[in-house]
Parts: C-alpha cells; sequence; structure tokens
C-alpha cells in the first residue's frame, strides 16, 4: 500500500467549523432523509432572501461583456463606485487605483495578509473572530495573537489589552465591525481609541465591514450606529473590506472589495504588493462585479430589514425574547451583523462543553449551530446562530434547545446521584 500524501502542518491548527465536521453530519443525516435547520451560516440566499432587482438586472445587462478577463483589480466602474463611497463616508486619499476586487472577501483576507506577513510577524485578531481571520494569518506562516472582547463588556475590546499585547513583531490589527459572530457593534470613542493605539505603534489597520450597514433599530436612543473606520483613521493605513454578499444578500456572486486609504507614500510599496497578488490570481470573476455601482448607488434595500417591522429585526427579537425566557442561556443583544451568539451559564450546567451539545441539538433535535470554541475563544459554554430563519422558525429552534438543555441538566443530576 503507497504512503499517504502528507498535507501540510499548519492545517492542523486551522478551525472552521462552520462548515467542518458538524456540517458534514448534517449531510449524512440528510442523506437519511432528516429533514434539519440549517443555522450555521449567514447565508441569505439559503432561507429566501434575493439580491435586489437592480443588481440582477445590472449583471443581465452586462453579461455580453463579461467574456474577457477584466483588470486585476477590478471593473474600473465598480472600482470607482467602491471609491466614492469610501470617500463619502471621510476615508482619506481612498481612489479607483487603490481598491481591489475579489471573488468574495475571503480571497482579499488572504491576499491582504500574504502581500503583509513574514514568518512570525504578529496579527492582533479579536476572539472570537471569524476563524477565517485566524487561519489566513497561520497559513501565511504569521503568529495570530487573540484579544479577547468580553461578553461581560458587550463583546467589545480593550483598547488597553490590545496594546499590552503589542510586540516588535506585531503588523497589524484586525478589527470586525458589526462583529461576526456576536454582533457588537463598536462605538465611535471605542474606534477612535483603537485608531490610536495603531498609530502609537504604526500598525496597519484592517477593518472587516461587510456588515455595514446591518444594524438594529430599537427605536431607542441606545441604539448604535455604525462609524466607519477609515475616516477616523486620516492617513494611518487602513484596509476596509467589503462586499456584496450580506448587506445585498448575494453570497453567490462572490464579490467583495478591499480598499486602502491613508498616506500615499507610506502605502505604496504594499500597494505594488497587493497589485502582484491580484494579478498572480488574473482577476475576479466579472460578471458579478457590474451589481457593484447598482448595489452602492442604488436603493437602500437592507435598513427597512434591520428596523421595526423589518423581517431581521423581528428575528433578532425572537432570539433574544427566547434567551430572556431560558433558564440555561444568557445573550449579549447583537446589535448589528446577522448573527447571536448566546452563552450557556455554567453555574448550572457546570460540565457543559459546546461541541459536544451542538453534536447532541443535531442528532437529537434536527438543529445545526455552530460551536462557541470554532471562533477561537478559550471558553467552551457559547454557541453561534444566524438570524435568517423566519422569526417563527427561530422560536422553534429555540424550544429545541431549550429541551436539549433540559435534557442535558437531567443526565448531570442523575450521574451526581449515582456517584
Amino acid at each position: 500500500m503507497s504512503p499517504s500524501i502528507v498535507t501540510r502542518q499548519r492545517l492542523s491548527e486551522v478551525r472552521y467549523e462552520i462548515r467542518g465536521e458538524l456540517a458534514r453530519r448534517a449531510r449524512e443525516l440528510e442523506a437519511q432523509g432528516r429533514q434539519l435547520i440549517k443555522l450555521n451560516i449567514g447565508n441569505p440566499g439559503a432561507f429566501g432572501f434575493r439580491a435586489p432587482e437592480h443588481l440582477q438586472q445590472a449583471i443581465a445587462d452586462n453579461i455580453g461583456r463579461s467574456d474577457p478577463y477584466g483588470h486585476q483589480q477590478g471593473l474600473p466602474e465598480a472600482r470607482e463606485a467602491i471609491a466614492a463611497q469610501q470617500r463619502a463616508r471621510g476615508a482619506r486619499n481612498a481612489s479607483a487605483d487603490r481598491v481591489f476586487i475579489g471573488n468574495g472577501v475571503s480571497e482579499l483576507i488572504d491576499m491582504s495578509l500574504r502581500a503583509l506577513l513574514n514568518p512570525g510577524d504578529e496579527v492582533l485578531l479579536p476572539s472570537p473572530d471569524y476563524p477565517l481571520w485566524t487561519a489566513a494569518t497561520l497559513l501565511n506562516d504569521g503568529v495570530a495573537e487573540h484579544y479577547p472582547c468580553e461578553a461581560a463588556n458587550g463583546f467589545l475590546p480593550d483598547p488597553a489589552q490590545i496594546e499590552s499585547q503589542i510586540t516588535q513583531r506585531t503588523r497589524a490589527l484586525v478589527l470586525i465591525n458589526p462583529n461576526n459572530p456576536t454582533g457588537a457593534v463598536y462605538p465611535r470613542e471605542l474606534l477612535e481609541q483603537l485608531v490610536a493605539v495603531a498609530a502609537r505603534h504604526r500598525l496597519l489597520l484592517m477593518v472587516d465591514e461587510i456588515y455595514d450597514s446591518i444594524v438594529y433599530d430599537d427605536g431607542t436612543n441606545q441604539s448604535r450606529s455604525f462609524q466607519p473606520l477609515a475616516a477616523l483613521a486620516g492617513d494611518l493605513p487602513c484596509l476596509t473590506f467589503g462586499g456584496l454578499s450580506k448587506v445585498h444578500r448575494a453570497c453567490g456572486y462572490r464579490v467583495g472589495w478591499v480598499s486602502l486609504s491613508g498616506d500615499v507614500a507610506r502605502t505604496r510599496e504594499y500597494h505594488h504588493a497587493l497589485d502582484l497578488l491580484g494579478a498572480l490570481r488574473l482577476c475576479a470573476n466579472v460578471p458579478g462585479q457590474w451589481a457593484i455601482p447598482a448595489a452602492l448607488e442604488g436603493e437602500d434595500t437592507i435598513t427597512p430589514l434591520c428596523q421595526p417591522g423589518g423581517r431581521l429585526h423581528a428575528a433578532r427579537q425572537a432570539v433574544i425574547d427566547a434567551c430572556a425566557s431560558s433558564r440555561w442561556l444568557n445573550l449579549s443583544k447583537p446589535d448589528g451583523a446577522l448573527y447571536a451568539f448566546p452563552g450557556v451559564d455554567k453555574t448550572l450546567l457546570s460540565g457543559f462543553d459546546d461541541h459536544t451539545f451542538a453534536l447532541d441539538v443535531l442528532e437529537n433535535a434536527d438543529v445545526l449551530i455552530v460551536p462557541g470554541n470554532s471562533f477561537n475563544v478559550s471558553y467552551r459554554n457559547h454557541f453561534r446562530v444566524t438570524l435568517l430563519p423566519e422569526p417563527v422558525q427561530i422560536t422553534d429552534v429555540f424550544q429545541r434547545i431549550e429541551q436539549r438543555l433540559d435534557a442535558l441538566a437531567e443526565r448531570s443530576a442523575s450521574h451526581r446521584h449515582v456517584a
């Protein structure tokens, strides 16, 4: 028997349970005829959402022009629309020639870190994070330094804690705002403090703003608003990531972008590195790029979904209500994005393990959730769900989750009694 192919060792450090072991088990159960509710991925099209018609029409109108390779940075019209949005938001020196379009933000995260890191360079990443950020850091031979965003602080980072983790090898500070997986939306004052930290230590700011317009209106003065980071960064080099997947419900288009702002002279070499890597992959998917100007210049179709009476707003409220009425769950209310990150009270269920519970919920309640440890946290008492289902389905899901938590508590009590 011939030896197995040896794979890259660093892959053993990568977590991506969003599409990992539990998702594979879910496919097996579906093949057996089980009907599952899959809350593991923020995939609007899987829950009945459609990309707005004016985006679809823009692609249809230009499909005949989409056969050739495009420019490695993206279609000029699309890049100009992105740059115009960034300038309108206050990004200094944003321009079309400093915008790169990719096959989703995922490709651009990898590309931007590859252009930056030498072996052993460090990147400051939130914990919890969207795990692609950690994976891309590791697979580009960097060191992922996670700074804690604690539930007790609304999952907001502590600038002093971040600054204490900076070393001579630290190259970049990554922010995800609005946040995946927690739904936290960072206030302006906090962002200003984080910019000051980056400026003191000459760090590249990298901000994932793919959920930029998904902010929930509670109808109260406590509602958070989204603050773009580049406007606060000024001349400090800043990469702003965005795309069509979430705000415009067009995941399958695979259209993302990154805009480089800040001092031109200081970022020139890095810009050339991004251009080289963009050229090596030839270009991004061309048809989807025609939808970018339509998306950024056309009707706002996401805000009504996030306001009272909107479907996403109602789904979020269903999660809030379910956790409030639960015996076992607590929740830091999500102010933005498409997720909630409930925690289980370990003073009541001391032996709780998020992965074991996620498998139990899948096998016995036909619901697929993502265990919290998948998001590079040290604790194991959280899980993530998407807010995309209809509110009535979310209520049903949390009833099933509560039943499984009740069953877990009964088993724990029984074991203690036997012992």
